[in-house]
């Protein structure tokens, strides 16, 4: 007796490219970058991403033929976090007081991400510059101020307060910082409060590939600030409230398969198998016996039987 097993596959759908599987649509509505990026997952998959050469080709490719007269949203943001160097949060972390008549903090040259203290007031600061600095030893709800009068950037002087003291000063409320300014004796000096930047794309894409415009550095803002799609094709950020035109992308719906199992017996019968005409009409008779197959492709697979 001979066996053949005959598996039936139909497929329906797309198929994904392995090289730009993402599409591209345009949308020809001014929302903020928050709108945009919600339209985007309600409609499509997200605010447009872009992780190479290739997916900024066929976007752009995608946003030409819109001859669009405005910057567009993409799915980048740029988000700065303010944090102590102790590592304190909770009650007291958000406590500032910044320059305001000098309209601190500023970030005026994009790589002011470190804090001094002038009199009492704080400024955003490049942490390059050598300066004097405060830290402190006893606990974080009892500090005990120090003046370390040596010159270093704040990194080295990060370092230093950890090997000497506990960390570099945290400053929690008006007290204490009227006790810094006391320290300082009118100097410039560091504090521990700086900030870490930070690059996302808004699916969660991890961040390497870029397309800056000359002279944009991304880090330059106050919290959050968002990427745009500029005519040149470049990228540029703007605040997110802006109203612009956006990119959405999706992914295309994945390949469909069916599997249908059949094991035809065949004893003492002249019909070979593997007649070409035998495997069509057995394919036909697997069909007709399936669920309606319409736009679908069947395949028939043999596997041997070794029993």
């Amino acid at each position: 007796m001979e066996r053949i097993l005959l598996c039936v596959c139909c497929f329906s759908g797309w198929f994904v490219s392995t090289c730009c599987p993402c599409q591209y649509h345009y949308v020809d509505d001014a929302k903020t970058w928050t709108e945009a990026q919600s339209y985007c997952t309600q409609t499509h998959t997200d605010l447009a991403s872009i992780e190479n050469t290739e997916e900024m080709k066929q976007l752009n490719s995608t946003v030409s033929p819109a001859a669009h007269s405005s910057e567009l949203w993409i799915g980048l943001y740029s988000q700065i976090s303010w944090r102590w160097s102790d590592g304190l949060t909770g009650s007291g972390a958000d406590y500032r007081n910044w320059d305001t008549s000098e309209y601190e903090p500023d970030f005026y040259s994009g790589v002011q991400f470190c804090v001094s203290s002038l009199k009492g007031k704080w400024w955003d600061y490049n942490c390059r510059e050598k300066l004097p600095f405060i830290c402190y030893r006893g606990s974080r709800m009892n500090p005990e101020f120090d003046l370390v009068d040596k010159e270093m950037s704040w990194s080295d002087a990060q370092r230093y307060c950890r090997e000497n003291f506990l960390d570099l000063a945290t400053v929690k409320n008006t007290g204490e910082n009227q006790q810094v300014h006391e320290k300082a004796q009118s100097k410039r000096v560091w504090i521990g409060l700086h900030r870490e930047p930070h690059i996302y794309w808004s699916d969660g894409t991890k961040y390497s590939f870029s397309n800056w415009a000359s002279g944009m550095n991304p880090f330059r803002g106050m919290s959050t600030i968002c990427a745009a799609l500029t005519h040149s094709g470049e990228w540029k950020t703007l605040s997110c409230e802006t109203r612009l035109p956006f990119v959405c992308y999706s992914l295309p719906t994945p390949v469909k398969r069916q599997v249908v199992k059949l094991t035809v017996h065949v004893e003492d019968s002249p019909v070979d198998l593997n007649d070409s005409a035998v495997k069509a009409e057995l394919l036909t008779r697997a069909s007709s016996h399936s669920p309606p197959l319409h736009s679908r492709r069947l395949y028939v697979y043999e596997f041997p039987d070794f029993e």
